[in-house]
């Protein structure tokens, strides 16, 4: 399957969801935690994720992620949606370990494939209550609502188009709800989000020599 879309940038937003900052044993932020994830990183529905060796938690990260529909520079908040073509599913492939030691987090989110992302971009969903699932190898470890966010999706495209101007196909990933866990090779991960469908990947180890 292609990837349903081609973003200059990915921007991730840290401890979005007030249940997995409790989980974290983190403070809620009292601005939207900005980082960024490389092109480099995605991968379409039913790609491997590779797993890097040597870590012992790379984690799984259930998101909804907003699909910037055209040029967003410094907009209002109320007019923030106008600036969103529609959402998707993606997984904010994380290595817990390195995340800890670097503090900033570009090395342990930036991996190849370490951002699958589709199956689609779902327009003209109300982002308020969508429900978002995550399963592994079948068995339910994240289920929650964009209702918990800290901020909502006006917030952030507003907050975001104050630091970067946003670009026609860009990716905000919203955050992850609680139940983040460790991938190991042969795992398989699906992410789910009403409206929009279900992200699928197998998980494996690097090819033999790489």
């Amino acid at each position: 399957m292609a990837l349903p879309v081609s973003p200059t940038k990915i921007i991730g937003v840290g401890l979005n969801y007030r249940a997995h900052a409790l989980e974290m044993g983190k403070p809620l932020p009292e601005e939207p935690l900005l980082f960024l994830k490389p092109p480099s990183a995605l991968i379409p529905p039913g790609a491997a994720i590779v797993r890097p060796p040597g870590y012992a938690r790379v984690d799984y990260e259930g998101e909804l992620a907003i699909v910037i529909g055209k040029r967003a520079r410094r907009v209002a908040r109320e007019r923030a949606l106008d600036f969103v073509r529609g959402f998707t599913c993606l997984n904010d492939v994380t290595v817990r370990d390195l995340q800890k030691k670097d503090v900033q987090y570009t090395r342990a989110k930036g991996f190849d494939t370490f951002c699958p992302v589709g199956p689609r971009v779902a327009e003209g969903l109300d982002p308020a209550k969508l429900a978002i699932e995550t399963r592994l190898n079948g068995e339910v470890r994240q289920r929650s609502t964009t209702a918990d966010l800290i901020f909502d999706v006006p917030t952030l495209v507003w907050f975001i188009s104050h630091v970067m101007t946003l670009e026609e196909g860009d990716l905000i990933s919203t955050g992850t709800p609680p139940g983040v866990g460790n991938l190991t090779p042969g795992d398989r991960v699906e992410i789910e989000i009403e409206g929009i469908g279900i992200l699928d990947n197998p998980v494996i180890a690097p090819p033999e020599g790489e």
